[in-house]
């Protein structure tokens, strides 16, 4: 550490051997590209302007610092911190003048308002607080002055505040994620440093005033620390988060303490630390939970969204009012009328119930300091109170009134009028919401005013929060998505009304109407048909409460589809789409990507948008012909072939394509003086074959007719020129100068050229010809290319040529005479027996690489024949290439120059993943004998010959020898496949050499670009000829693809590196790698390698630093220098503690983010991808954060996702497709209309100083914050910020590919949404949203989940329903009772409407059409269909209800790891049993019971029919959730393997485990953590686990009165005797398991004995019942389906009750039953398994529908999964 810190001061001796980050700013005679900006030495300049500043004391303040180290030492800030913020500043400032429009009239100086715009977006946040809590804003506004002193000052008092604020964000560590907390430091740091410059004097000593504290570290230790050891304090309080959320507080709540004076007023300045904010104050006595209390309940839903709940209650009561009634319409009976005035009673009564869960759960948040909140949570319940009674006294009265006069008196009028009145004023403050919902803006400037007045008339309806203010959109998007909403509930409403209501009216009476029956059990209440009624209509309530999500659904599908349609997604589909528009690409590419010079008059500037409007319209539609003036400007082709070239050759190093494959999709640059655009080889495939068929037709024809048809195809006509151009250049070429033979040539070319131009060709010359003189050029052209080079070859070919040319080909034979006339024969020789060119041969060196790719083209054009729909061969490549070319028609922003475009960075947080893989684990094989290498070169079969014929261009003879020298190369090739860090640097990394390239073409001139012409010498090729088919050119394995021949690379001048480092930096937060390099970890070796390999790459990471028994922590900043050729290390900045205080992600990303740069900042997880032609149109993307989208300009910049993991399986499919249509369509809807985007996940583009003063990217609160990505979203709509999403940009991202890591990532999800559903950000928004936003974000964040618990709550509503009726008799009775079974019918039809569901599938088909068109689409949903993607998605489902229902009611969210692995090798039963028993098989076993109960005694389900029709969904249900397991698990159904997983089970369900036991091991240790939940859930939590518990003792209660034994009697001693025997059957099992405890090791005999007495004794009691009761044999069988359930509600409820229970002898008992029980469902889950692996053909028919996309590319599953390697 000593040693780190001498260096450092060395290097301030020495400013030229300083390390530095991007911009040497300590030297400015260091030769950098970055120092030629002027603007960048006016930053660092205004810095230096330190002039008669006062001097700290104790400090030595010498001539070189500027004004960062004057605040660094006045405030004792760190070194390393100064020296990061200063480039930050210095980058941020020059950045930002380079943009500046106008250009400032000094470019030397530092433009103040470049610096006035950057210090009032910074300190918004901070001004705004200060305005929120009344206090005075200590950032004093400079004064316009023209005196240069003033201005001068004015400008360096704005840097200091800037400067400030920055060093106190860049050392805050933790704190950073509370920002109000940093108003509050910043505010009283500032005002110090107002005192220091107005050269005040300290009240206490008389002299001049100093801050409170100085030093080394002094602020890390005076103002960071003691706040930091009170976040760790209650962290560690939290038990691991295990405690409930309300025991402690987390950083919201610490944050938000600074919302309110009090904390002025209690922490004080310096801080006081004995202030009861910190945690030197005892816990009972310290200020507890701030702002919000997070309670753990299902109310939460409804309390969060209550507006929605009594919006669909209130309909719902009214709904069933009209339809009870008689009448058609209400309004014709003023009884029904007066009915539907009790939905006010009811409203009262929900607001009523909202003031109780208000109370109920933030009374906590009441205290001395808060009595007024206090005061309004007893005034709400007081005044709901008063509504609900005053609304229930004036509806009685009108009753009483029309009951004595016995109508509908005037009296009885009167008092309806006055129930009316009432209401009027009841709903003021709604109509008030109405009016200020009309004029958005309004309510906007009154919400952020922070006036006491409004303040006083909001304190009613909302408390006092600094955020969720002013969030009104404009009006235009209020009457969009109002729209959306008004159609969605209309539909809905109609819906539920007429389908689900008012069938169910006449069944409900039928059974109320009920008298005289008898029912087979015992009644209680004597209300048995009543709750028949409750459980006929429970399952259509639930399917009432969550048919919206299923309607929206429908509804933004068809919306996202349409704005798809108009925003032009999918126009170009595939290569052949691409072709037909690439005539239209080049323009469309320089039309988006080449900048244009700004225009400075707005109306020029709207001028221009509307030229660009119509010019992107021609582009689109093809009108016109804009590629003519590309044809006629050499510089507009070459700017274009040069991109063009530059992305085929990035596919060729990412080895998509071949080399073959690169030379047909090259552009190469123009030469050989060829008059058109040289298109790709494989647009002009096969259209001159089809001109000459043309020629040979039209040879007669005038020549307009023919040339017209000919230019019929912009294409044909370019490869007709083009060949003439290039044979005319290769000829004369090999001819000699000066030779009589090129003066015939010549002269020959010359008369053609003539005819031409004269329209004569077809006149003049015989066209039938054409085909031998084709023939005779291909065969010259062959021979050039024959490594030989047989000369007397060449001359015969030419001298064929010359005599068809000259003699055969013109109608008009001419002498030879004539000919020497005409310059067209020899004179010194005679023509008619003398060859010509025998001595005029010259050709070219091997050496001359372009000539000879030239022919290899020209050849290509003459011969091709094939239409070449397969180039590229690679899918991924085709995707790419058609989303590219797609997207440049689209509309985007207008490109910037490199020079002028927002800065950005990219921060990716990373852990201990792989960074690569390495050779041991390519070659390790798993248990089929498969290796990862031998699965990836399956998989992806084209890329890896691709990849071994670069390998040999490179070297390596043979694949074995890759093995050996290039291993390198072999390890990044797999890398690239997987997801890891590998990957995506290289991805990210595009973004440096794409700005890179375009920072040349900005800055180059024309003759810079027309450089690009002159290609770079390549190492000799040789080809060989194959002489079948179409005669085409095959290269050898030894030709060479160099980027010098197309690429821009070789053009490059040196400055464009210091464009690219300016404007991108790209920081990995890596956490441990410094624990990496201690332990020698490999990753730390690969993680170097990258930053070798990648100049702009930097690495943060944390390291621990041991000074005895303390241990430092620093947040470390390196990269590789390579000039040193060695990492260095950058920055060095001390943090307050640990960096893991709450979710380790977050804080991962927070640590590195004050090493980021630029304006934008875009989050990338670790499993994704970019690409070099997207990172083309980062420049497009940024400017977007100029515009407004609304009345905002956006702070999050949505963009796109490409999921590349979709064709490693069936199942990675499904999980690509039901990503997709999320990240495009439904991201799409959310941006626009409804405006609800948030921030899902990556990889979203920040506004960096947008959120840097607001909490930074991400929250981190331990658990509630577990989704941490999504409540950027959040808190970015909560502060008023703007998220859009853009579609014309696309990022690649790998999801999981298994089931088991597929369900682990849903569970992650599912839990993390169950932790948004308690958390201030989603009550906040739900209150503080329009309504109809407020519907939009809970149907597309928590409403999601909820209601897909819903869809499974009303599964089994319906069947516990069915159940009931028909074990209590009332189907039978209402059967018989029945003339007609319509009303039965009615209950029937009710479960049809979960298969509604269905439609939950229409955002995917829809996106699938717009992208890849309609029939694909629908073959695509077919194919799904038949791979059974229902039973993944109906598995799915369950998986979801699993973790969102026990997260909300009992907690236990944590971060799952899901490996993101290549899943090939078979998974164990155990392991499936383990993930899945208690979320899907113990719950499809439960549903089956019921299943099966209700198929043995329903009266209905004596009719196969109609049993079917009823329980169909429901069997697919509980089929999906037993088979999904296996069905989608690699060799599921192989017999050897599942004879083996039994075994595995048996051997783990019986282990007896031990302290340090995994739960992979041992039953017991996986037992114990199943009940983890309940130990940390609260008493309504375990209550309500044991109410719902209670549901598994119905079984028995209403089976054993259907048993014979029974006879029929239905008194409470039938149910008594019941409990009997399981009394009986538990006293068997315990006396058996003591004997086996106390004999059966020593006393074996005693232990025999007893067994068999118990077995005798069983026996004989079982006979003697048979013998002389009614018991049959069937009855026992029966008793089971009651029996087990019971005995399973039994253990379910002990294990609730294990507090009390673990130290009685009872625990024992409960666990082995428990183990029993754990063997008995596994044999019933094992049961279908095996019967299927048992079947012949069954497990091939499940490879095939597992790896079916495989297959359809050809791929050799079978082969891998058999693990026979193929030679």
């Amino acid at each position: 550490m000593r040693r780190q810190r001498q260096s450092v001061a060395t290097a301030r001796d020495a400013p030229s051997l300083e390390v530095y980050n991007i911009i040497p700013i300590h030297d400015f005679l260091t030769e950098h590209p970055s120092l030629r900006y002027p603007e960048v030495r006016a930053a660092a300049a205004a810095l230096r302007i330190v002039g008669d500043l006062p001097k700290p004391p104790f400090a030595d303040f010498t001539p070189r610092m500027d004004l960062m180290d004057w605040l660094g030492l006045l405030f004792g800030f760190q070194i390393d911190n100064v020296r990061n913020q200063r480039e930050n500043l210095v980058l941020h400032l020059a950045n930002s003048q380079m943009r500046l429009q106008p250009p400032p009239r000094h470019p030397d100086g530092l433009d103040p308002t470049v610096l006035r715009r950057f210090r009032k977006k910074l300190l918004r946040n901070y001004t705004n607080w200060c305005s929120f809590l009344g206090v005075r804003c200590h950032v004093t506004s400079p004064t316009q002055s023209r005196h240069q002193t003033n201005a001068v000052l004015n400008l360096r008092r704005e840097l200091l505040y800037v400067a400030l604020y920055l060093l106190i964000w860049g050392e805050s560590a933790n704190l950073r994620f509370m920002p109000e907390c940093l108003c509050y430091i910043f505010h009283h740091m500032a005002m110090e440093l107002n005192k220091v410059l107005g050269g005040e004097f300290d009240d206490m000593t008389g002299m001049p005033y100093w801050p409170s504290f100085s030093g080394d570290c002094a602020f890390l230790k005076s103002v960071v620390m003691p706040i930091y050891k009170t976040i760790k304090t209650e962290v560690e309080s939290s038990n691991n988060g295990t405690k409930p959320h309300s025991a402690w507080r987390n950083y919201d709540d610490i944050n938000e303490y600074f919302w309110s004076k009090r904390a002025l007023k209690s922490l004080k300045w310096p801080l006081d630390y004995t202030s009861n904010f910190f945690d030197t104050t005892p816990k009972s006595s310290r200020v507890g939970k701030t702002g919000f209390v997070e309670q753990r309940s299902f109310w939460n839903v409804y309390r969060s969204f209550d507006r929605l709940w009594i919006l669909l209650l209130l309909y719902l009561q009214a709904a069933i009012i009209v339809a009870t009634s008689d009448v058609k319409f209400p309004w014709q009976d003023r009884d029904v009328e007066v009915a539907l005035l009790t939905v006010f009673i009811s409203w009262a009564g929900l607001r009523l119930l909202q003031s109780v869960l208000d109370a109920s759960t933030q009374y906590s948040l009441v205290s001395r300091e808060t009595y007024w909140l206090f005061i309004r949570l007893i005034l709400k319940f007081v005044v709901a109170v008063a509504w609900t009674v005053l609304f229930s006294v004036f509806y009685a009265r009108i009753w009483s009134q029309k009951n004595k006069d016995g109508v509908w008196s005037r009296a009885a009028n009167e008092r309806i009028v006055t129930f009316l009145k009432v209401v009027f004023v009841y709903l003021i403050p709604e109509l008030l919401a109405l009016v200020l919902f009309i004029v958005p803006w309004i309510r906007n400037w009154v919400e952020e005013l922070n006036l006491g007045v409004v303040y006083f008339l909001t304190w009613w309806f909302y408390s006092k929060t600094f955020v969720g203010r002013g969030m009104r959109e404009g009006l235009v998007d209020n009457v969009k998505y109002t729209i959306f909403w008004i159609i969605v509930l209309a539909t809905k409403f109609i819906f539920s009304y007429f389908l689900q209501i008012r069938p169910l009216i006449a069944p409900t009476r039928a059974l109320l109407n009920l008298k005289n029956a008898t029912y087979n059990w015992h009644e209680f209440f004597g209300s048995t048909h009543r709750i028949a009624v409750g459980m006929l209509w429970l399952p259509v309530i639930l399917i009432y409460l969550m048919d919206l999500q299923i309607w929206y659904s429908i509804y933004s599908s068809f919306v996202g589809a349409t704005i798809g349609l108009f925003s032009h997604l999918g126009e170009i589909r595939n290569i052949d789409q691409l072709r037909l528009r690439f005539q239209f690409f080049s323009s469309a590419m320089q039309f988006n990507l080449k900048p244009e010079e700004h225009l400075l008059s707005p109306k020029a500037t709207m001028l221009k948008k509307a030229r660009d409007a119509i010019h992107r319209l021609k582009l689109r539609y093809g009108i016109g012909q804009p590629f003519n003036k590309i044809e006629s400007s050499q510089v507009e082709a070459t700017w274009f072939a040069l991109i063009w070239n530059e992305i085929i050759l990035t596919f060729r190093e990412e080895d998509l394509i071949s080399d073959r494959e690169v030379e047909l999709l090259e552009l190469p640059p123009n030469c050989w003086n060829i008059r058109v655009i040289r298109w790709p080889c494989f647009l002009l495939c096969n259209e001159l074959l089809l001109a000459l068929s043309q020629a040979n037709e039209l040879c007669d024809a005038p020549d307009h007719w023919l040339w017209s048809k000919i230019c019929s195809s912009e294409y044909r006509r370019c490869a007709v020129m083009e060949a003439f151009d290039s044979i005319k250049f290769v000829i004369l070429r090999i001819v000699k100068n000066g030779t009589e033979e090129e003066s015939i040539l010549n002269r020959l070319f010359m008369e053609i050229e003539e005819n031409v131009e004269n329209e004569k060709i077809t006149e003049v010359y015989k066209l039938t010809v054409l085909l031998r003189i084709h023939e005779k050029l291909i065969s010259l052209l062959e021979r050039l290319m024959d490594p030989e080079k047989k000369v007397f070859r060449i001359v015969n070919i030419l001298q064929a040529l010359y005599e068809l040319c000259a003699w055969e080909f013109p109608k008009t034979r001419r002498s030879t005479p004539q000919l020497r006339q005409l310059g067209l024969a020899p004179i010194s020789l005679d023509a008619d027996t003398e060859l010509l060119f025998v001595n005029a041969i010259n050709l070219p060196p091997l050496d001359d690489v372009v000539f000879y790719r030239q022919i290899r083209r020209v050849h290509t054009i003459l011969t091709s024949r094939d239409p070449m729909h397969n180039v590229p061969k690679n899918i991924e490549a085709r995707e790419r290439l058609a989303f590219f070319s797609n997207s440049l028609f689209m509309t985007m922003p207008q490109a910037p120059s490199v020079e002028k475009m927002m800065a950005f960075s990219v921060l990716t947080p990373y852990y201990d993943e792989e960074v690569m893989y390495r050779q041991e684990m390519l070659r390790a094989e798993n248990e089929d004998g498969i290796s990862t290498l031998f699965y990836l070169q399956r998989i992806y079969e084209d890329e890896w010959v691709n990849f071994v014929e670069r390998m040999r261009r490179e070297g390596a003879e043979n694949e074995n020898d890759i093995w050996s020298k290039k291993v390198r190369d072999l390890r990044l090739w797999a890398s690239y496949r997987g997801q890891t860090l590998s990957r995506t640097v290289r991805g990210m990394m595009y973004y440096y050499s794409a700005l890179k390239k375009l920072a040349f073409l900005d800055s180059a001139s024309e003759m810079d670009i027309r450089m690009g012409t002159q290609i770079a010498p390549e190492p000799q090729r040789s080809y060989y000829t194959n002489d079948g088919g179409d005669n085409t050119l095959q290269p050898t394995p030894s030709q060479e693809i160099s980027r010098m021949a197309s690429g821009i690379t070789h053009l490059l001048k040196g400055s464009e590196y210091g464009s690219a480092m300016m404007k991108f930096t790209y920081v990995v937060a890596c956490q441990v790698y410094g624990q990496h390099k201690a332990r020698g970890d490999h990753r730390a070796e690969e993680i170097l390698f990258l930053m070798k390999n990648h100049e702009a790459l930097r690495i943060a990471y944390v390291d621990e630093v041991e000074l005895g028994r303390e241990v430092e922590y620093y947040s470390v900043l390196v990269k590789f220098d390579q000039q040193l050729q060695r990492e260095v290390e950058i920055y060095r900045i001390r943090l307050p503690g640990p960096l893991k205080l709450g979710e380790g992600k977050p804080e991962n990303q927070n640590h590195a983010l004050i090493f980021t740069r630029g304006d934008a900042i875009q989050t990338i997880d670790m499993n994704q991808d970019n690409h070099f032609e997207e990172a083309l149109k980062m420049r497009n993307l940024l400017e977007s954060f100029k515009t407004y989208y609304g009345i905002r300009k956006p702070t999050i910049l949505g963009v796109r996702e490409k999921v590349f993991t979709g064709s490693v399986s069936s199942l990675a499919w499904f999980m690509s497709a039901q990503e997709t249509s999320f990240v495009t369509l439904g991201q799409r809807v959310l941006a626009n209309p409804l405006k609800v985007r948030m921030h899902y996940g990556h990889p979203d583009v920040f506004d960096r100083f947008w959120f840097v003063p607001r909490g930074g990217i991400s929250k981190a609160s331990r658990v509630i914050n577990i989704s941490e990505d999504i409540f950027a979203g959040f808190n970015c709509t909560l502060r008023g910020g703007n998220v859009t999403h853009h579609e014309y940009i696309q990022v690649g991202k790998g999801r999981d590919v298994g089931l088991n890591q597929i369900s682990m990532f849903e569970a992650k999800v599912a839990s993390g949404n169950g932790e948004q559903a308690l958390s201030r950000d989603v009550y906040r928004l739900g209150h503080r949203l329009d309504f109809f936003r407020m519907l939009s974000f809970f149907y597309t964040t928590v409403g999601y989940y909820f209601n897909t618990m819903l869809i499974v709550f009303t599964v089994y509503a319906f069947l516990w329903g069915r159940l009931y009726l028909a074990l209590s008799g009332v189907e039978k009775i209402a059967k018989d009772r029945s003339s007609s079974n319509e009303a039965l019918a009615a209950i029937l039809n009710q479960q049809f409407i979960i298969q509604l569901g269905l439609f939950t599938a229409l955002p995917m088909i829809l996106e699938n059409s717009l992208e890849r068109g309609f029939l694909p689409a629908v073959w695509d949903f077919i194919t799904m269909q038949l791979q059974l993607a229902s039973f993944f998605y109906t598995f799915s489902m369950g998986t979801r209800t699993h973790y969102f229902g026990r997260t909300i009611l009992h907690g236990g969210a944590k971060y799952r790891a899901t490996g993101r692995g290549f899943v090939v090798e078979h998974k164990k039963f155990a392991e499936n049993y383990r993930l899945y028993a208690r979320t899907h098989f113990i719950k499809a076993i439960e549903l089956a019971i019921i299943l099966l109960v209700y198929a043995a005694y329903s009266p209905l389900a004596k009719s196969s029919i109609v049993y079917i029709l009823m329980t169909i969904s429901s069997w697919f249900l509980i089929t999906s959730w037993i088979i999904s397991p296996f069905l989608f698990n690699p060799s599921g159904f192989d017999w050897l393997k599942t004879v083996n997983d039994f075994d595995d089970f048996i051997a783990w369900l019986w282990s007896r485990g031990g302290l340090f036991t995994k739960a992979d091991q041992s039953w017991f240790t996986w037992w114990n953590e199943e009940q983890e939940h309940l130990k940390t859930t609260g008493v309504w939590g375990k209550l309500l686990e044991i109410i719902l518990d209670l549901r598994f003792f119905f079984f028995q209660y209403s089976i054993v009165y259907h048993l014979r034994i029974a006879e029929n009697r239905t008194s409470i001693g039938v149910y008594l005797v019941s409990w009997g025997c399981i009394i009986g059957i538990t006293a068997i099992y315990i006396t058996t398991i003591y004997a086996q405890k106390r004999y059966s090791v020593k006393e074996h005999i005693k232990y025999r004995f007893i067994q068999f007495l118990v077995i005798l004794v069983t026996v004989l009691v079982v006979v003697m019942m048979l013998q002389f009761t009614k018991l049959t044999v069937v009855d026992l069988l029966i008793s089971l389906l009651a029996f087990v359930p019971t005995g399973w509600g039994l253990i379910s409820i002990a294990q609730v009750l294990k507090p009390f229970l673990l130290s009685t002898v009872v625990w024992d008992t409960v666990i082995s039953v428990a183990r029993f029980y754990d063997l008995f469902f596994g044999l019933i889950v094992m049961a279908p398994v095996a019967l299927l692996s048992w079947l012949p053909g069954f497990q091939n028919m499940q490879t095939r529908i597992l790896f079916n996309e495989a297959f359809s590319r050809g791929l050799q599953i079978s082969i891998i999964l058999a693990g026979k390697k193929s030679t």
